[in-house]
């Protein structure tokens, strides 16, 4: 069974996991403990991003542990026991790792000038997340045109 199982196969399994420990730890933090998640480097502090953006990095903390963390366990598992549920699952987290990096960049790059917002790496955050809004869509495409080799029947 493991033969069957491609490089892009892997690639999925692997970053996924990453993003997964990411994930809880930066994400879920954020939520639960904002301080620890920027102690680690997860988060940025509200002296670079001002309260309101704290704010904005808490509830996609919260929509990441309720919604987004919960559609890659099952994509992640899923995948793994080669079922038709997984790879539904799996595409739709890769929806959501398309949307997020996008949607923060853009909060960023509308935040500048407002008093407060002092971030200024926007170069670096910018390559980060297009590469992960890549992975999201090539992780769509992957997943779609090799459905039937990845479900075991």
């Amino acid at each position: 069974m493991l033969k069957e199982r491609t490089a892009g196969y892997w690639t999925i399994m692997v970053i996924g996991i990453l993003l997964l420990l990411e994930l809880c730890i930066g994400q879920a933090m954020a939520w639960i403990n904002y301080e620890f998640a920027v102690s680690i480097g997860l988060q940025e502090s509200m002296e670079k991003v001002g309260e309101t953006l704290v704010a904005v990095n808490k509830g996609f903390g919260v929509g990441d542990t309720i919604v987004y963390i919960p559609i890659l366990i099952l994509g992640l598992i899923g995948l793994w026991l080669r079922t038709n549920w997984g790879v539904t699952a799996m595409i739709a987290a890769m929806g959501i790792t398309v949307y997020w990096p996008v949607t923060c960049m853009y909060i960023l790059l509308y935040a500048r000038g407002i008093p407060g917002f002092n971030f200024t790496d926007f170069c670096s955050y910018g390559i980060i997340l297009s590469a992960i809004s890549c992975f999201g869509i090539w992780g769509m495409w992957y997943l779609n045109k090799n459905s039937k080799k990845l479900i075991k029947t």
